[in-house]
């Protein structure tokens, strides 16, 4: 006999980095939330890389945070290090990173939780869906408590038949021993969805105090404060450094010469890896060409000796796993405080998603994080907002937020699962991004904030010193294309930089010189009043990116135009004639809402495309449909 445990707007399984951003975006909307987890003491964890940002991922973190979620305030407020990676390079590829004290991560995360209105917490294990008809009703837990919901939101991360594996030994578990979730797997099998098995692994983690560091390089974090929320006014400066060594020949020797050990090598893994992180012995044995490969020792708290070990991950015996370690300078000595280890798991085909997160076999029902089939905290918390926005405007009868490709990665990374699909744990790179110089790090809030106002997510205090940055940043841009600077003005300090001035120049086309900076403006025709720092940062990459800037901006007006010619969801693909086989089943399942989504759907080519223009322009769409 089942108990009731109550009725909410939006119930969401799980609480790691997908879930906590799904249930606070969907309370702070104003949706009673229930959140539903398999272990208090696991909110947020970060069974792998104790680390937030990096390339692209990091640039995740702050779209999160313009459009009002909660990962990078968290990570601010938490760190141990942060650093801004790739500063010798252009703006489109600058991202940040920072090193977490995992713990606190955790114990912020769920006292900002416990804290939230309408937000419910709950210790239980979901072992089952409750549908009527093609709608979601609800959920029942482990205990036969039944709680009724309008939509639910699936986060359940790595725990789906969780099955580690560690040399011969492999067992049903969660990450870091923690319990798997086994029958809502079998559940969503039942109800019509394609699964497949995916795997992840982590490297071992050692003590501090048994690490030689005199034998490695310090990576100490920036000296510049750095954040990543928009909103963040207090700065860590007290930074632990993280540490750089290499393995080496001996190293690749022991490993080669027990790949009959290594599961991945012996047919006990099943699962597919992920490409952009490989274990140890897959890197020795993929690029045997070279001699050493990077590993890096990152702490893993401020209160904790474990230090993780970065670049090490694997899945060999335990006993391997020492005298690997042993080999390593730096480590001859260590003591390996846990194992690594490899995790498969069950995965939903993305491509039954809408861009909206909700699945199409099931109305109501959301899914988000790496039951997706992604990899990372990042990817998981960009799609836990969307999915925890989206249940909420579905429970108020408003239409979802879907964002472009053009306007954040966030989009580039639901548009990619849901279109393409992903036959491996897919990782979110720049060049994943075609329009990456407007996809910046510095321009999230420009980007985005306006959206997370709509929605109730964005304080009227934030958004108005948004639109007071915003026209300070207009101001300044006229104010340099209507400064004439002659060379009696800038002759000394112009000589010096090495840009001699022959004759009068607007201060916007001087700007654009790549050895002028706006420091050197400012002192030859300072501003009647002081900027701040990111907004003379965004004068300078406006001024000197122009041209590239509205080069990408005309394409993204191009695909605009395939964008808005929408394609009825429940559209006949067979019966249109011009098609491709191969286009007619992959429209037929990824159910594009546009053309250009359409025309990004993998197996489709250009002459497909100009089918689908046709019959648009013909309004034969509509004859087929009806």
């Amino acid at each position: 006999m089942s108990y009731q445990g109550g009725e909410f707007d939006v119930i969401v399984i799980g609480a790691g980095h997908a879930g906590v951003e799904a249930g606070l975006a969907s309370a702070r909307m104003g949706a009673k939330t229930l959140m539903l987890t398999l272990n208090l003491d696991a909110i947020a964890y970060m069974p792998c890389n104790p680390s937030v940002g990096g390339p692209a991922k990091g640039i995740v973190v702050r779209e999160i945070d313009a459009l009002g979620g909660e990962m990078a305030k968290n990570i601010d407020k938490t760190h141990i290090q942060m650093r801004m990676l790739n500063t010798g390079k252009g703006p489109a590829v600058r991202a940040l990173r920072a090193q977490a004290d995992k713990f606190l991560y955790q114990h912020e995360m769920k006292k900002t939780i416990e804290e939230t209105e309408n937000l419910l917490l709950r210790q239980g294990m979901v072992e089952g869906l409750v549908v009527e008809g093609d709608t979601v009703t609800g959920v029942v837990t482990q205990t036969g408590t039944e709680y009724k919901a309008k939509a639910v939101i699936i986060t359940t991360g790595t725990y789906l038949r969780g099955k580690i594996i560690l040399g011969d030994l492999a067992y049903e578990s969660g990450p870091n021993n923690q319990q798997p979730s086994v029958n809502l797997s079998y559940n969503l099998k039942d109800l019509g969805f394609e699964m497949v098995r995916f795997k992840t692994g982590t490297p071992p983690r050692v003590n501090s105090q048994t690490i030689d560091y005199s034998k490695t390089e310090i990576q100490p974090g920036d000296d510049v404060p750095r954040a990543f929320s928009y909103e963040t006014t207090k700065y860590i400066t007290d930074q632990l450094p993280c540490w750089l060594t290499y393995t080496n020949d001996e190293t690749h020797e022991i490993i080669n010469s027990n790949l009959d050990r290594a599961p991945m090598y012996s047919g006990i893994i099943e699962g597919t890896g992920p490409r952009y992180c490989p274990s140890i012995e897959d890197k020795v044995v993929r690029f045997n060409d070279k001699p050493r490969h990077q590993i890096f020792l990152e702490p893993e708290g401020r209160n904790t000796q474990e230090v993780y070990v970065q670049g090490l991950s694997t899945s060999m015996p335990e006993d391997v796993q020492h005298r690997i370690l042993s080999t390593i300078p730096g480590l001859e000595n260590v003591r390996m405080m846990r194992a690594g280890y490899a995790i498969e798991y069950d995965s939903i085909v993305p491509t039954q998603l809408w861009p909206s997160l909700e699945t199409k076999k099931i109305s109501g029902l959301f899914t988000a994080g790496q039951i997706n089939g992604t990899s990372g905290y990042e990817e998981a918390a960009g799609q836990g907002l969307i999915a925890g926005i989206n249940a909420a405007r579905k429970v108020q009868n408003k239409e979802p937020v879907i964002l472009d490709r053009s306007e954040a990665y966030i989009g580039v990374l639901i548009d990619d699962l849901v279109t393409k699909g992903t036959n491996e744990p897919y990782r979110l790179l720049t060049s994943r991004a075609e329009y990456r110089l407007l996809l910046r790090h510095d321009n999230a809030d420009l980007r985005l904030t306006d959206i997370g106002y709509d929605i109730n997510l964005i304080s009227e205090e934030r958004y108005k010193k948004y639109l007071e940055k915003k026209e300070a940043i207009d101001t300044e841009i006229n104010r340099l294309k209507n400064t004439m600077i002659k060379p009696s003005e800038a002759k000394e300090l112009f000589e010096e930089i090495g840009s001699p001035l022959k004759e009068a120049a607007t201060a916007t086309l001087l700007l654009k010189r790549p050895e002028i900076k706006y420091e050197h403006i400012e002192k030859i025709a300072p501003p009647e009043t002081n900027l701040d720092s990111d907004v003379t940062e965004q004068v300078e990459i406006h001024v000197k990116y122009e041209g590239y800037i509205s080069k990408q901006l005309d394409q993204v007006q191009k695909m605009k135009k395939m964008e808005n010619k929408k394609l009825p969801e429940d559209l006949d693909y067979m019966a249109i004639n011009g098609l491709a086989m191969e286009a007619k089943q992959k429209l037929a399942e990824v159910r594009p809402l546009s053309v250009a989504q359409a025309s990004r759907v993998s197996g489709v080519n250009p002459a497909d495309v100009s089918v689908l223009l046709v019959y648009l322009e013909q309004g034969k769409l509509k004859k087929i449909n009806s």
